[in-house]
């Protein structure tokens, strides 16, 4: 073979080679799309069928009890053993530059800041889109390839209402409690690293803690781990449902479950940082 022919791309030894992979990559995006559509419109439908069910006094409590205890036994200590190291290598990344411009007391400002706005968020939703649609998906899954909810559907009783709404509850329970746990856990370490490791007086740190942090900074933590909540817990219901093909098929759900979790809310922090952001900049409290 000459080393003409080893140069060329696959492209150019089959001209069809990069239209299949141009067509393959754009039904990958298009499937994707769709596929979040669906889950949306059934988020959508399950929203509407839960406030219908607490007017009439039907709501699933116990249920949605069972679930949210459920997520917060898989979810809570992994949460915990995420922040500490997640709090200390906040304070020990910005200590080591603040330390250089010889403001150490704005530690406590900048590593609160970043683990209240960006950190506990970013960490529930992990957890929950690791752990919680983990756990959902292979449930609902298991439940659907042993064709118990299309026995649900024979029967009359519409799969949403029985099993998507109460974990949608479930889940909107649990992800501001952990985010606040994350918060407490998180700023904590901080703390502990910035007096024992960098030397910061435990006064100036909550003193520059507090002047920049505001109610608002912990209101848009807590409505960010909510909106990421809810897309997490109705990406795992929706490939729950969708699961097929026995075991292997519960397997899949479980796997794409945690991928769009994890990709769909790192897209929507990039944009609510952005517009958060542009209107509340930072600014002394």
């Amino acid at each position: 073979m000459s080393t003409t022919e080893l140069d060329m791309r696959p492209e150019d030894k089959n001209p069809h080679a990069g239209a299949v992979l141009r067509q393959n990559f754009a039904d990958t995006v298009l499937s994707s799309l769709a596929t979040l559509g669906r889950a949306l419109r059934m988020g959508s439908s399950a929203v509407l069928i839960g406030g219908t069910d607490v007017l009439r006094g039907r709501f699933r409590t116990n249920e949605t009890l069972t679930q949210a205890w459920f997520l917060i036994k898989v979810t809570a200590i992994p949460s915990v053993l995420m922040a500490i190291p997640f709090g200390v290598i906040v304070s020990t990344q910005v200590g080591n530059i603040v330390s250089e411009l010889g403001a150490d007391s704005m530690i406590g400002a900048a590593g609160g800041l970043g683990v209240i706005k960006q950190g506990a968020p970013m960490a529930t939703a992990l957890m929950l889109g690791g752990a919680g649609s983990a756990a959902i998906a292979s449930d609902l899954g298991a439940q659907t390839v042993r064709e118990e909810v299309d026995a649900m559907r024979v029967m009359g009783i519409d799969p949403v209402q029985r099993l998507v709404v109460p974990r949608i509850v479930a889940m909107m329970l649990v992800a501001p409690l952990l985010n606040i746990l994350i918060i407490m856990v998180g700023i904590g370490s901080g703390f502990a690293v910035a007096v024992t490791a960098l030397d910061v007086t435990p006064g100036s740190y909550w003193e520059s803690f507090g002047a920049f942090t505001t109610s608002l900074d912990i209101w848009v933590s807590l409505i960010k781990a909510m909106i990421f909540g809810f897309l997490v817990v109705v990406i795992a219901c929706q490939r729950g449902l969708e699961a097929r093909g026995g075991p292997r098929g519960v397997a899949d759900g479980v796997n794409a479950a945690v991928v769009m979790s994890v990709a769909t809310v790192t897209v929507l922090n990039t944009a609510i940082t952005q517009v958060v952001t542009m209107f509340f900049p930072v600014r002394m409290a």
